[in-house]
Order: structure tokens, then C-alpha cells, then sequence
């Protein structure tokens, strides 16, 4: 049998908390809810989690900091809960490592819709590989493996990305020295359009510098293109 989905929501607002707990469980999910930090850490320690949905505002630790140790110890996709208007917070959830975000309040079919996706992402591969007998790509000593999900550096670590970073890199290396705008991209790997002021593309182009670039401030690998979006410099092969 397939294996029921189990979505951890961090939530100190019961009310707000239990209504998406009986409407994720209606939809499939096996559906945990703790109030805060520490509770959220236990809970993953003690629980195979599939997918992290978690408040901004929370006591104690918020949100983004929680969402930046999360990202530091696991790949699990996080989808961040934000006040409405609170672009900072978007912004700042991105750059902390966060898959996707949605604003309070929200509808619940759109917040199943995005979580749906990311983990769509996060365990599968972008594109149907089974036309594609080669998995790896390789490019600048590093080796991106479509199958495992795996970026390897040229000293042989392993790179931890999110889903939408490591679709992003996929993104670019299928179309290398070739302009792809921030629209073509959004389409590629979330397969969505643009809102307006939409930045999550930038955003992880700026993290997948810091992790791939010698000199992130100085990028040599992605490059901007006045006004034309991104630019993958290096060669890629098949390996």
C-alpha cells in the first residue's frame, strides 16, 4: 500500500491549527500539530515527516528561525504561513530555505495545491528521466544525479539543496549558455506564472550561487543578464 503523507504543522493558534488538521486529513494526509520550536523538534526526531507547514509567528523562536536551523539539518519541504502584506517575511523565508509560502488568511485548497507541488518536487524527478538514460549531469567538477536527487561537489561532499533549488539547477543545466528570463524559470520548476514582484526565482539563484559560486558576490557559473534573466556559463555534460 502507499504510503500515507505526513504533514507536521507548527501552529500555536488551536483554532486555525485544527481546522487544517481536519481538512488535511480529509485530503489525505496523516496530520501532526505542535505549538512551537522545541515541540517541532521533537516531533521530527520521533516522526518520519514528509512536509513542515509552519507559522511565522510563533512564541518564542519564530518561524524563520526555525525554517533556517530546519535547513541547515534536513531537506524536508517547509511551506511558511505569513501575514498578509508581509513581504519581508516572504522574502526573508525564501532566503532562509523555505519551498513555498502562503499568506494568512488563507484558502486551504491553495495551501493543498502548493504543498502538493513541493512534494511533488521534492520526490520526484522534474521531467520523465526514463527518456533519459543518462542521470547525471556534470558541470565546472560537479556532479548533479537526477535520480538520487544528489548534488555532489568537486571534493566529493554532498550539497544539501531544497526541491526548488534543486529544480532550479536542473532548470539551468538543461539549457545551458542560453538566456532563460525569471518567467521561463518559474514555469520550468514550479510550473506556475509570475506573480507580480514575484522574487522567489532571484532568491535561489542567490542561494545556489553561495553554494556553487568560488565567489558568490563575483558570479562566474550563473550570470545576470541586464534585463534578460539568467545565464548558465558552464558547460554541462552527461556522465
Amino acid at each position: 500500500m502507499e504510503r500515507t503523507p505526513h504533514c507536521l504543522i507548527v501552529e500555536d493558534d488551536r483554532e486555525i491549527g485544527g481546522l487544517l488538521s481536519r481538512f488535511l486529513a480529509k485530503h489525505g494526509f496523516r496530520v501532526s500539530m505542535v505549538p512551537d520550536g522545541r515541540a517541532m523538534r521533537r516531533a521530527l526526531s520521533e516522526s518520519g515527516i514528509d512536509i513542515v507547514v509552519l507559522d511565522v509567528m510563533l512564541p518564542g523562536e519564530d518561524g524563520l528561525e526555525l525554517c533556517r536551523r530546519l535547513r541547515i539539518e534536513s531537506n524536508i519541504p517547509v511551506i511558511l504561513l505569513t501575514a498578509l502584506g508581509e513581504e519581508t517575511d516572504r522574502i526573508i523565508g525564501l532566503e532562509m530555505g523555505a519551498d513555498d509560502y502562503v499568506a494568512k488568511p488563507f484558502n486551504q485548497r491553495e495551501l493543498l495545491a502548493r504543498m502538493r507541488a513541493v512534494m511533488r518536487r521534492a520526490s520526484s524527478l522534474p521531467y520523465d528521466a526514463r527518456a533519459v538514460p543518462l542521470r547525471v549531469m556534470t558541470f565546472e567538477g560537479w556532479r548533479l544525479d537526477l535520480a538520487k536527487r544528489q548534488l555532489q561537489a568537486p571534493d566529493d561532499t554532498l550539497v544539501v539543496l531544497t526541491s526548488g533549488e534543486f529544480d532550479l539547477l536542473v532548470a539551468l543545466c538543461q539549457h545551458p549558455q542560453r538566456v532563460l528570463s525569471r518567467e521561463q524559470l518559474l514555469d520550468l520548476t514550479v510550473g506556475r506564472a509570475a506573480d507580480a514582484g514575484d522574487r522567489s526565482v532571484d532568491i535561489r539563484i542567490s542561494r545556489l550561487r553561495r553554494k556553487i559560486e568560488p565567489d558568490p558576490k563575483n558570479p562566474k557559473i550563473i550570470t545576470t543578464v541586464r534585463s534578460g534573466g539568467y545565464f548558465f556559463a558552464a558547460e554541462v555534460a552527461l556522465a
